[in-house]
């Protein structure tokens, strides 16, 4: 049995929780990883809020701690 960290994926924290994804994995398609609506969610990314702005060019590396936080409509 080999131990190895798998060199083509990384792990990182969500909302408290070790994930990992593929190298090179932008912050919408781990949210669609993580069967989240990337539409309906705010993300705060290394203790800050992230702007929605940047999310396409936002690459997940190894120990980034994210909070996804989903938004909820009312009246």
């Amino acid at each position: 049995m080999n131990n190895l960290p798998d060199p083509t994926a990384i792990t990182l924290q969500v909302n408290g929780n070790s994930q990992s994804c593929p190298v090179g994995t932008t912050l919408p398609k781990l949210l669609v990883q993580l069967e989240m609506d990337p539409r309906l969610v705010a993300v705060e990314y290394n203790g800050e809020i992230l702007h929605r702005q940047f999310w396409e060019t936002t690459v997940m590396q190894t120990d980034d701690r994210l909070e996804v936080v989903t938004i909820v409509g009312g009246g």
